[in-house]
Protein backbone atom coordinates (compact mmCIF):
# COMPACT_ATOMS: atom_id res chain seq x y z
CA UNK A 1 0.00 0.00 0.00
CA UNK A 2 1.82 3.41 -1.03
CA UNK A 3 -0.21 6.60 0.38
CA UNK A 4 0.10 9.67 -2.39
CA UNK A 5 0.84 13.24 -1.08
CA UNK A 6 -0.15 16.23 -3.95
CA UNK A 7 1.61 19.60 -3.77
CA UNK A 8 -0.29 22.21 -6.17
CA UNK A 9 2.80 24.43 -7.05
CA UNK A 10 1.91 28.03 -7.49
CA UNK A 11 5.02 29.82 -7.14
CA UNK A 12 3.60 33.13 -6.92
CA UNK A 13 2.26 32.83 -10.62
CA UNK A 14 -1.53 33.62 -10.91
CA UNK A 15 -3.42 30.95 -12.77
CA UNK A 16 -5.15 31.90 -15.66
CA UNK A 17 -7.92 30.02 -18.17
CA UNK A 18 -5.88 30.66 -20.96
CA UNK A 19 -4.65 28.53 -22.23
CA UNK A 20 -0.17 28.63 -23.38
CA UNK A 21 -0.27 27.80 -26.77
CA UNK A 22 3.35 26.82 -28.09
CA UNK A 23 3.53 26.88 -31.91
CA UNK A 24 4.79 24.04 -34.01
CA UNK A 25 8.85 23.99 -34.26
CA UNK A 26 10.33 25.29 -37.34
CA UNK A 27 11.01 23.05 -40.14
CA UNK A 28 14.26 22.92 -40.71
CA UNK A 29 16.27 22.40 -44.81
CA UNK A 30 18.56 19.86 -42.79
CA UNK A 31 19.13 16.30 -42.36
CA UNK A 32 18.95 16.48 -38.55
CA UNK A 33 19.30 18.29 -35.88
CA UNK A 34 17.85 18.56 -32.22
CA UNK A 35 17.29 21.59 -29.65
CA UNK A 36 18.48 20.52 -25.98
CA UNK A 37 17.91 22.16 -22.92
CA UNK A 38 21.84 22.23 -21.27
CA UNK A 39 20.56 22.41 -17.61
CA UNK A 40 17.51 19.89 -17.27
CA UNK A 41 18.48 17.91 -20.66
CA UNK A 42 15.12 18.34 -21.91
CA UNK A 43 15.06 17.57 -25.70
CA UNK A 44 12.60 20.28 -27.09
CA UNK A 45 12.87 19.77 -30.92
CA UNK A 46 14.38 17.10 -32.55
CA UNK A 47 14.68 15.35 -36.43
CA UNK A 48 16.45 12.59 -37.10
CA UNK A 49 18.27 13.06 -34.10
CA UNK A 50 19.79 9.45 -33.85
CA UNK A 51 20.11 8.57 -37.22
CA UNK A 52 23.82 7.71 -37.77
CA UNK A 53 25.64 10.87 -40.21
CA UNK A 54 29.16 11.80 -41.28
CA UNK A 55 29.93 14.49 -38.34
CA UNK A 56 32.79 15.70 -40.05
CA UNK A 57 34.85 18.26 -38.15
CA UNK A 58 32.32 18.05 -35.09
CA UNK A 59 34.62 14.61 -34.04
CA UNK A 60 37.25 17.65 -33.37
CA UNK A 61 34.73 18.15 -30.39
CA UNK A 62 35.56 15.13 -28.67
CA UNK A 63 39.40 15.23 -30.05
CA UNK A 64 39.67 18.54 -27.80
CA UNK A 65 37.53 17.09 -24.70
CA UNK A 66 39.66 14.14 -24.48
CA UNK A 67 42.85 16.96 -23.93
CA UNK A 68 41.06 19.47 -21.93
CA UNK A 69 40.41 16.42 -19.94
CA UNK A 70 43.77 15.25 -19.85
CA UNK A 71 44.68 19.44 -18.82
CA UNK A 72 41.85 18.97 -15.57
CA UNK A 73 43.43 15.70 -14.04
CA UNK A 74 46.69 17.26 -14.11
CA UNK A 75 48.60 14.78 -16.72
CA UNK A 76 49.54 18.15 -18.90
CA UNK A 77 49.79 21.68 -18.84
CA UNK A 78 49.02 24.16 -21.17
CA UNK A 79 52.55 24.64 -21.36
CA UNK A 80 53.00 20.95 -22.39
CA UNK A 81 55.02 20.75 -25.77
CA UNK A 82 53.83 18.45 -28.34
CA UNK A 83 55.85 17.22 -31.07
CA UNK A 84 54.95 17.74 -34.67
CA UNK A 85 55.46 14.72 -37.12
CA UNK A 86 55.15 14.79 -40.86
CA UNK A 87 51.83 13.11 -40.73
CA UNK A 88 50.43 15.55 -38.93
CA UNK A 89 52.52 18.58 -40.83
CA UNK A 90 50.84 16.70 -44.09
CA UNK A 91 47.16 16.38 -43.07
CA UNK A 92 45.21 18.18 -45.62
CA UNK A 93 42.04 20.21 -45.28
CA UNK A 94 41.65 23.01 -42.72
CA UNK A 95 44.86 23.23 -41.01
CA UNK A 96 46.48 24.98 -38.03
CA UNK A 97 49.63 25.64 -40.18
CA UNK A 98 51.48 23.58 -37.42
CA UNK A 99 55.14 23.24 -38.82
CA UNK A 100 57.02 19.22 -38.92
CA UNK A 101 59.40 18.76 -36.33
CA UNK A 102 58.84 21.74 -34.05
CA UNK A 103 57.37 21.51 -30.79
CA UNK A 104 53.92 23.58 -29.86
CA UNK A 105 52.36 24.31 -26.45
CA UNK A 106 49.40 22.25 -25.79
CA UNK A 107 47.18 25.21 -25.21
CA UNK A 108 47.97 26.50 -28.38
CA UNK A 109 47.10 23.52 -30.57
CA UNK A 110 43.78 23.11 -28.30
CA UNK A 111 42.88 26.73 -29.39
CA UNK A 112 43.71 25.46 -33.19
CA UNK A 113 41.84 22.54 -32.97
CA UNK A 114 38.97 24.47 -31.65
CA UNK A 115 39.16 27.92 -33.30
CA UNK A 116 40.87 27.05 -36.90
CA UNK A 117 39.55 23.34 -36.98
CA UNK A 118 43.32 22.37 -37.75
CA UNK A 119 43.27 19.00 -38.91
CA UNK A 120 46.94 19.16 -38.03
CA UNK A 121 46.66 20.23 -34.80
CA UNK A 122 43.95 17.45 -33.69
CA UNK A 123 46.50 14.98 -35.42
CA UNK A 124 48.85 16.19 -33.37
CA UNK A 125 47.42 15.92 -30.02
CA UNK A 126 45.98 12.22 -30.70
CA UNK A 127 49.87 10.89 -31.53
CA UNK A 128 50.93 12.78 -28.38
CA UNK A 129 48.50 11.29 -26.01
CA UNK A 130 47.52 7.85 -28.08
CA UNK A 131 50.87 7.29 -29.65
CA UNK A 132 48.64 6.91 -33.19
CA UNK A 133 45.81 8.26 -34.22
CA UNK A 134 44.34 4.77 -34.36
CA UNK A 135 45.08 4.42 -30.93
CA UNK A 136 43.30 7.54 -29.89
CA UNK A 137 40.28 6.71 -32.12
CA UNK A 138 39.99 3.93 -29.80
CA UNK A 139 40.01 6.15 -26.80
CA UNK A 140 37.59 8.11 -28.14
CA UNK A 141 35.15 5.71 -28.45
CA UNK A 142 35.51 4.62 -24.87
CA UNK A 143 34.72 8.13 -23.98
CA UNK A 144 31.94 8.29 -26.10
CA UNK A 145 30.55 4.88 -24.57
CA UNK A 146 30.96 6.84 -20.92
CA UNK A 147 28.77 9.82 -22.08
CA UNK A 148 25.92 7.59 -23.66
CA UNK A 149 27.06 8.77 -27.05
CA UNK A 150 25.74 4.78 -28.09
CA UNK A 151 24.97 5.75 -32.02
CA UNK A 152 28.18 6.68 -32.24
CA UNK A 153 31.91 5.34 -33.80
CA UNK A 154 35.18 7.20 -34.32
CA UNK A 155 38.09 5.88 -36.49
CA UNK A 156 40.00 9.32 -36.48
CA UNK A 157 40.45 12.47 -34.69
CA UNK A 158 39.43 14.92 -36.98
CA UNK A 159 36.76 13.88 -38.83
CA UNK A 160 38.16 13.32 -42.31
CA UNK A 161 35.86 10.88 -44.32
CA UNK A 162 36.15 7.41 -43.47
CA UNK A 163 34.07 3.87 -43.55
CA UNK A 164 32.64 3.40 -39.97
CA UNK A 165 33.12 6.90 -38.78
CA UNK A 166 29.76 8.43 -37.36
CA UNK A 167 27.64 9.84 -35.03
CA UNK A 168 23.84 11.31 -34.39
CA UNK A 169 22.99 15.25 -33.67
CA UNK A 170 21.67 14.06 -30.43
CA UNK A 171 24.98 12.49 -29.44
CA UNK A 172 26.91 15.86 -30.36
CA UNK A 173 24.46 17.91 -28.31
CA UNK A 174 25.31 14.98 -25.65
CA UNK A 175 28.84 15.49 -26.27
CA UNK A 176 28.60 19.40 -26.21
CA UNK A 177 26.64 18.98 -22.77
CA UNK A 178 29.84 17.40 -21.69
CA UNK A 179 32.28 19.75 -22.66
CA UNK A 180 30.21 22.48 -21.05
CA UNK A 181 29.66 20.89 -17.38
CA UNK A 182 32.93 18.95 -17.18
CA UNK A 183 35.69 21.57 -18.24
CA UNK A 184 34.23 25.00 -17.69
CA UNK A 185 37.88 26.73 -17.33
CA UNK A 186 38.36 25.55 -21.09
CA UNK A 187 35.04 26.09 -22.73
CA UNK A 188 35.56 29.45 -23.31
CA UNK A 189 38.26 28.58 -25.94
CA UNK A 190 35.21 28.03 -28.12
CA UNK A 191 33.92 31.88 -28.06
CA UNK A 192 37.36 33.21 -29.27
CA UNK A 193 36.46 34.47 -32.59
CA UNK A 194 40.16 34.57 -33.94
CA UNK A 195 43.62 32.99 -33.41
CA UNK A 196 46.80 33.83 -34.58
CA UNK A 197 49.57 30.75 -35.00
CA UNK A 198 52.82 31.06 -37.49
CA UNK A 199 51.81 34.79 -38.51
CA UNK A 200 48.58 33.69 -39.88
CA UNK A 201 45.62 34.44 -38.09
CA UNK A 202 42.41 32.77 -39.07
CA UNK A 203 38.52 33.54 -37.78
CA UNK A 204 36.48 31.02 -35.75
CA UNK A 205 34.00 29.35 -38.48
CA UNK A 206 31.39 29.77 -36.46
CA UNK A 207 29.23 32.78 -37.67
CA UNK A 208 27.12 32.77 -35.21
CA UNK A 209 29.88 34.55 -32.27
CA UNK A 210 29.15 37.29 -34.62
CA UNK A 211 25.45 37.69 -35.34
CA UNK A 212 24.29 36.40 -31.86
CA UNK A 213 25.96 37.66 -28.71
CA UNK A 214 24.12 34.71 -26.49
CA UNK A 215 26.39 32.30 -28.49
CA UNK A 216 29.31 31.22 -26.75
CA UNK A 217 30.16 28.23 -28.56
CA UNK A 218 30.49 24.91 -29.81
CA UNK A 219 32.05 23.91 -33.55
CA UNK A 220 31.37 23.71 -36.82
CA UNK A 221 32.04 21.01 -39.71
CA UNK A 222 31.95 19.91 -43.29
CA UNK A 223 32.57 17.71 -45.93
CA UNK A 224 31.01 16.66 -49.05
CA UNK A 225 29.02 13.55 -47.26
CA UNK A 226 28.76 15.55 -44.14
CA UNK A 227 27.15 18.70 -45.76
CA UNK A 228 27.47 21.81 -43.48
CA UNK A 229 27.14 21.35 -39.45
CA UNK A 230 27.00 23.27 -36.75
CA UNK A 231 26.83 22.52 -33.08
CA UNK A 232 25.82 25.84 -31.35
CA UNK A 233 25.36 26.52 -27.43
CA UNK A 234 23.65 29.92 -26.17
CA UNK A 235 22.46 31.46 -22.90
CA UNK A 236 19.88 33.92 -22.55
CA UNK A 237 17.85 34.83 -19.45
CA UNK A 238 19.98 31.45 -17.29
CA UNK A 239 18.66 29.53 -19.93
CA UNK A 240 21.15 27.62 -21.86
CA UNK A 241 20.32 25.90 -24.72
CA UNK A 242 22.09 23.36 -27.63
CA UNK A 243 21.21 23.18 -31.04
CA UNK A 244 22.82 20.65 -33.89
CA UNK A 245 22.15 20.68 -37.27
CA UNK A 246 23.57 18.37 -39.77
CA UNK A 247 23.69 18.10 -43.60
CA UNK A 248 23.16 21.62 -44.30
CA UNK A 249 23.34 23.08 -48.38
CA UNK A 250 26.11 25.67 -47.54
CA UNK A 251 27.86 27.38 -45.12
CA UNK A 252 25.14 30.16 -44.15
CA UNK A 253 22.24 27.77 -43.94
CA UNK A 254 23.69 25.85 -41.35
CA UNK A 255 24.07 29.38 -38.93
CA UNK A 256 20.50 30.25 -40.17
CA UNK A 257 18.70 26.58 -39.53
CA UNK A 258 20.74 27.00 -36.25
CA UNK A 259 19.45 30.29 -35.55
CA UNK A 260 15.70 29.39 -36.05
CA UNK A 261 15.66 26.60 -33.39
CA UNK A 262 17.46 29.24 -30.77
CA UNK A 263 15.31 31.20 -31.39
CA UNK A 264 11.99 28.87 -30.88
CA UNK A 265 13.14 27.44 -28.04
CA UNK A 266 13.74 30.43 -25.73
CA UNK A 267 11.10 32.72 -27.22
CA UNK A 268 8.28 29.66 -26.40
CA UNK A 269 10.11 27.73 -23.39
CA UNK A 270 11.92 28.32 -19.98
CA UNK A 271 13.96 26.42 -17.66
CA UNK A 272 12.81 26.29 -14.46
CA UNK A 273 14.58 25.17 -11.12
CA UNK A 274 11.89 23.43 -8.84
CA UNK A 275 13.80 22.26 -6.54
CA UNK A 276 17.40 22.54 -5.07
CA UNK A 277 19.36 18.80 -4.12
CA UNK A 278 19.77 20.74 -0.44
CA UNK A 279 16.02 21.47 -0.16
CA UNK A 280 13.42 19.64 2.35
CA UNK A 281 10.66 18.79 0.81
CA UNK A 282 8.61 16.93 3.34
CA UNK A 283 8.90 14.88 6.42
CA UNK A 284 7.21 11.45 7.01
CA UNK A 285 6.68 9.28 10.16
CA UNK A 286 9.27 6.61 10.77
CA UNK A 287 8.30 3.60 12.87
CA UNK A 288 10.31 1.20 15.23
CA UNK A 289 13.19 4.52 15.39
CA UNK A 290 14.48 6.01 17.54
CA UNK A 291 13.51 8.73 15.42
CA UNK A 292 9.85 9.25 14.56
CA UNK A 293 10.59 11.83 11.66
CA UNK A 294 11.99 11.05 8.34
CA UNK A 295 13.27 13.90 5.71
CA UNK A 296 12.38 13.32 2.00
CA UNK A 297 14.83 15.26 -0.84
CA UNK A 298 16.07 14.97 -3.99
CA UNK A 299 20.13 13.47 -4.72
CA UNK A 300 20.29 15.95 -7.20
CA UNK A 301 18.54 19.64 -8.19
CA UNK A 302 15.66 19.27 -10.52
CA UNK A 303 15.23 21.88 -13.86
CA UNK A 304 12.28 21.26 -16.02
CA UNK A 305 11.74 22.82 -19.35
CA UNK A 306 8.33 24.22 -19.52
CA UNK A 307 6.50 26.18 -22.04
CA UNK A 308 6.67 30.09 -20.74
CA UNK A 309 3.66 31.00 -18.35
CA UNK A 310 2.92 27.63 -16.99
CA UNK A 311 4.92 27.37 -13.72
CA UNK A 312 1.66 27.65 -11.81
CA UNK A 313 0.25 24.40 -13.69
CA UNK A 314 2.44 21.81 -11.83
CA UNK A 315 1.37 19.31 -9.48
CA UNK A 316 3.89 17.90 -7.64
CA UNK A 317 3.31 13.95 -5.98
CA UNK A 318 5.41 13.20 -3.43
CA UNK A 319 5.43 9.03 -3.16
CA UNK A 320 6.68 6.65 -0.45
CA UNK A 321 5.59 3.61 1.63
CA UNK A 322 2.52 4.02 3.87
CA UNK A 323 4.89 2.72 6.79
CA UNK A 324 7.77 3.58 6.58
CA UNK A 325 10.17 1.62 8.98
CA UNK A 326 13.56 1.95 10.70
CA UNK A 327 16.56 1.44 10.00
CA UNK A 328 17.07 4.21 7.18
CA UNK A 329 20.14 5.54 5.86
CA UNK A 330 20.70 8.92 4.78
CA UNK A 331 20.38 9.01 0.88
CA UNK A 332 18.67 5.84 0.65
CA UNK A 333 15.81 5.61 -1.82
CA UNK A 334 12.40 5.55 -0.33
CA UNK A 335 9.72 7.02 -2.82
CA UNK A 336 9.36 8.95 -5.44
CA UNK A 337 8.90 12.33 -6.83
CA UNK A 338 6.37 12.65 -10.00
CA UNK A 339 5.62 15.68 -11.77
CA UNK A 340 2.66 16.83 -13.74
CA UNK A 341 1.32 19.34 -15.81
CA UNK A 342 -2.41 19.08 -17.39
CA UNK A 343 -2.54 15.49 -15.59
CA UNK A 344 0.29 14.40 -17.77
CA UNK A 345 3.76 13.14 -16.09
CA UNK A 346 6.59 15.35 -17.56
CA UNK A 347 9.14 14.00 -14.74
CA UNK A 348 9.86 11.59 -12.07
CA UNK A 349 12.96 11.20 -9.46
CA UNK A 350 13.72 9.26 -6.69
CA UNK A 351 13.23 10.69 -3.49
CA UNK A 352 16.10 10.20 -0.87
CA UNK A 353 16.22 10.32 3.02
CA UNK A 354 18.13 13.53 4.00
CA UNK A 355 19.03 12.23 7.43
CA UNK A 356 19.11 8.65 8.80
CA UNK A 357 16.61 7.25 11.00
CA UNK A 358 18.43 4.46 13.22
CA UNK A 359 16.62 1.25 14.77
CA UNK A 360 15.21 1.70 17.87
CA UNK A 361 15.81 -0.29 20.87
CA UNK A 362 14.75 -3.79 22.13
CA UNK A 363 11.61 -2.06 24.14
CA UNK A 364 11.82 0.60 21.81
CA UNK A 365 11.30 -1.50 18.97
CA UNK A 366 8.29 -3.67 20.74
CA UNK A 367 6.42 -0.89 21.51
CA UNK A 368 6.92 0.18 18.19
CA UNK A 369 5.60 -2.88 16.43
CA UNK A 370 2.46 -2.88 19.08
CA UNK A 371 1.57 0.59 17.70
CA UNK A 372 2.47 -0.16 13.96
CA UNK A 373 -0.03 -3.36 14.10
CA UNK A 374 -2.72 -1.41 15.52
CA UNK A 375 -1.96 1.32 12.73
CA UNK A 376 -2.18 -1.21 10.86
CA UNK A 377 -5.18 -2.18 11.15
CA UNK A 378 -7.40 0.37 11.74
CA UNK A 379 -5.85 1.67 8.50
Amino acid sequence: MRLFASLILMFGAACSSAAVIVPSAPDLDAKAYILMDAQSGDILVEHNADEKLPPASLTKMLTSYIAAHELEQGNVTDDTLVPISVKAWRKGGSKMFVREGTEVPLIDLLRGIIIQSGNDASVAVAEYFAGSEDAFAEWMNQYAQQMGMTNSHFVNATGWPADDHYSTAHDIATLALHIINDHPDYYGLYSEKYFEYNDIRQPNRNKLLWRDPSVDGLKTGHTDAAGFCLAASAVRDDMRLIAVVMGTRSDAARAQETQKLLAYGFRYYQTHKLYSASDVLEQRKVWLGEQDQVQLGLQEDLFLTIPRGTVGDLDVELQTNEYLEAPIAAGETIGTLAVKKDGELIAERPLIAVNAVEEAGFFGRLMGQIQLFFARLLG
